[in-house]
């Protein structure tokens, strides 16, 4: 007997199907669906990041500082920190004996010292921040607690001409390791000063996805305000009377493009910088970030964070620590 001609009704199924799904995705405006698509390729972009700085810390025992966003692709900053010549994307790290530190904590992601991508699928570099207690010299400063002060606690081997970054507030508890780590600019002990929050919808409450993180990296999404563009220009977006780059109202996206903003009191109990991971939000007015009743205000940026324990743990596997 001959195989009838016509389709079975499981391979009409999956023909239904695959029509379905057509017509679904041509219902999707076309803009809409560049978006999902350039937020996908950002994310993916962001792990490799992650991944590359991960390994840059198992081979050098320090998370890499951040490079200058400023310096245009192609060019050399002579000027931030001479007599060093720091060419675009590589990370502001003072080689000098005595010296072994960063320049700043916060900056873009130095891409050519990690020889990842440069920017996201719009276009814009990466923000990039650092605790400086993770990313100081291995074996000069011993800053194994994040520190307010130029000098401890733990007290440094030396008094530092040019401190390195301070945080807003000593780490409690101080983080004494005996023995000292040999291999590593931070102990089991070291927490970072940097806090991601995300915030409620409704309350507009703020809470911890993060505390004591070492290291935090951003795009600046969609619409890239605060964000530095590849001729080191940074993007202003409207009503910015503050000159940061990002709208006033914005204020969780103001304190990703800035990171200059301190959260009190946080677990751990110290002052950290904070920074911000929400649900994408379109522009709306009026609005605000903190008062409960309105709406939030705009929100795409896309954040990928460190914790301290994930990153001891890779120094541990990697003989690195204890």
């Amino acid at each position: 007997m001959e195989r009838g001609q016509g389709l079975s009704l499981v391979e009409l199924a999956v023909v239904m199907l695959i029509v379905a799904l057509l017509l679904a995705a041509a219902l999707i405006p076309f803009s809409t669906q560049i978006d999902l698509k350039n937020t996908a390729d950002t994310q993916r972009t962001m792990e490799s990041i992650k991944e590359a700085v991960m390994g840059f810390v198992q081979a050098n025992g320090r998370l890499p500082c951040p490079a200058n966003g400023t310096t245009p692709d192609g060019g050399v900053d002579t000027t931030t920190w001479p007599p060093n010549s720091i060419a675009a994307g590589v990370e502001q790290w003072d080689p000098a004996a005595g010296a072994r530190r960063c320049l700043t904590a916060s900056g873009v992601v130095p891409w050519a010292t990690l020889g990842v991508l440069a920017t996201d699928a719009w276009g814009r570099r990466f923000s990039y921040r650092v605790s400086p207690a993770f990313a100081d010299d291995v074996s000069l400063w011993k800053t194994w607690s994040s520190v307010q002060n130029a000098v401890g606690p733990p007290a440094l081997p030396a008094p530092q001409t040019v401190p390195s970054i301070p945080s807003p507030q000593n780490q409690t508890p101080a983080c004494n390791p005996a023995p000292a780590p040999a291999l590593s600019s931070f102990a089991l002990c070291s927490l970072g000063d940097i806090v991601v929050f995300t915030r409620s919808e409704t309350t507009h409450a703020v809470s911890p996805l993060g505390a004591g993180v070492p290291v935090v990296i951003i795009s600046h999404g969609k619409n890239g305000y605060g964000a530095f563009q590849a001729t080191g220009n940074r993007i202003i977006g409207p009503n910015d009377l503050n000159a940061d780059g990002v709208p006033d109202q914005d204020v969780d996206e103001a304190a990703n493009a800035t990171g200059n903003t301190v959260a009190a009191l946080v677990p751990p109990t110290y002052n950290q910088w904070a920074f911000y991971s929400r649900s994408p939000i379109r522009p709306t007015s009026p609005c605000s970030d903190t008062a409960a009743g309105q709406s939030l205000c705009e929100f795409d940026d896309i954040v990928v964070f460190v914790t301290s324990n994930v990153l001891i743990a890779r120094m541990v596997s990697a003989g690195r620590l204890p």
